[in-house]
């Protein structure tokens, strides 16, 4: 009997039924692809933000000690520290090696352009450069990929074979009256070389009155062979907590457990950690600013996402509300019938929350796949990138729409036990 009247009055009142389920599943849609966004914006955003620079820099040891003492910076001649080119394939099989999006070092010399007497700074690097690891797999990467930013013009980037060629910097272009397919000279310490201007570019920054060639051109230059100054490294990173600072400043203060935690999480400083390792007499530093961004950009977006959730929830509670009180009051009759004939408030109660219920998880379901569809919309115009589907979405999702069902319904709950049967049935 009980479910024969659920069924009937469902279909009786099939209209507003339809219009709460539908309020339902615009909630559970919204909030499906807000959770479903949230839980894989992380690693998006990282990413979106690797476009626009590193966040890590491995420097020589001797020569971040100079910097950090004396603000002595590679280049000056007073005690030059270098890493081994050889070595770079190894930042790619570091416990977090997957994380590791493109990293691309440099060599940094000083040189005279054409019959100018003051110097100007000549940085190899590598442009798009095929790598071997150790592991076996192969790797491009280089500045083409983590400059991106970059205003190359017409002349394009350089590739990395292009050992006679250079890219100039547009205030150094003018500073020494260079145009796009003159041949300049460039005289080091030790020897000097000629180059075609192959394009002029346009950095926003310090590197606009600098000169770029390959590693091997500036490593034939400076007469230092397969030797770097440093390496700049964009890595997928975990935002910073309690444990990763206090493990960046001594990770020897960590208990065993803390140390296992942070080792094997993706904060910045623990991928710090494991590239040192790996790399001889290397010391690897956080570019905090970058860094410390991401982390902040990320929470940001994050509890931007968990708002929208909140207030779409809200607003289905709100609605759900409106909506039955509505219903609730059209069956003020049958409802005070039912209590004339003996029908206590708890049945009573539990038939009109019976009937929502049902009707929410028909719309919840609805919602939920609606908000996959939401999610890939977001995915693809945001990022431009499929969303991970998340698993643990159905069951947050399940609960969610169960509450603002509850919620909604108090109201009209309230409503129907304040109902009495002879005021409803022959007036007051």
């Amino acid at each position: 009997m009980f479910w024969r009247m659920v069924r009937r009055a469902i279909f009786r009142q099939k209209g507003k039924m339809l219009m709460v389920a539908f309020t339902i599943a615009l909630g559970a849609s919204l909030a499906t692809a807000m959770l479903n966004v949230m839980l894989d914006v992380g690693d998006k955003v990282n990413q979106e933000l690797k476009t626009y620079g590193a966040n890590i820099n491995v420097v020589p040891r001797g020569a971040s000690l100079l910097d950090d003492l004396y603000g002595v910076s590679d280049g000056s001649g007073v005690s030059d520290k270098y890493l081994q080119e050889a070595e770079l394939g190894n930042i790619k099989t570091i416990f977090w090696a997957f994380n590791i999006v493109d990293f691309a070092p440099y060599l940094n010399t000083r040189v005279k352009v054409n019959s100018n007497t003051d110097d100007v700074k000549v940085v190899g690097t590598w442009f798009g450069h095929h790598l071997d690891l150790p592991t076996g797999e192969s790797l491009d990467t280089g500045v083409r990929n983590m400059k991106a930013w970059w205003d190359t013009g017409s002349g394009g980037w350089l590739n990395d074979g292009d050992d006679g060629s250079v890219m100039v910097g547009r205030l150094a272009a003018h500073r020494y009256n260079i145009a796009l397919g003159d041949t300049i000279t460039l005289r080091g310490l030790n020897r000097a070389e000629t180059f075609l201007v192959r394009g002029i570019f346009n950095a926003g920054g310090d590197e606009d009155g600098w000169i770029y060639t390959t590693l091997a051109a500036a490593q034939e230059l400076a007469g230092r062979p397969g030797l770097v100054s440093s390496v700049e490294v964009s890595a997928l990173t975990t935002p910073d907590n309690e444990l990763s600072r206090r493990a960046g400043q001594d990770p020897n203060s960590l208990s065993i457990k803390e140390w296992e935690t942070w080792y094997c999480t993706a904060y910045v400083s623990a991928i710090c950690y494991q590239i040192d390792e790996v790399i001889n007499d290397a010391v690897s530093k956080p570019i905090r600013m970058v860094a410390e961004s991401e982390g902040a950009i990320l929470k940001k977006t994050q509890l931007l996402m968990l708002l929208i959730t909140i207030l779409s929830m809200a607003g289905s509670a709100l609605g759900i509300s409106n909506l039955v009180t509505t219903s609730v009051m059209e069956r003020a009759n049958e409802i005070g019938l039912l209590k004339a004939v003996g029908a206590y408030n708890g049945p009573v109660t539990a038939l009109i929350l019976t009937e929502i219920i049902i009707t929410g998880i028909i719309g919840g379901a609805a919602g939920y796949f609606a908000g996959l569809g939401f999610a890939q919309i977001i995915g693809q115009s945001v990022f431009s990138q499929s969303i991970d589907i998340k698993p643990m979405v159905i069951p947050l999702v399940a609960v969610l729409v169960l509450l603002v069902t509850l919620a909604g319904s108090i109201p009209s709950i309230r409503l129907l036990l304040s109902l009495r049967p002879a005021e409803v049935l022959h007036g007051r």
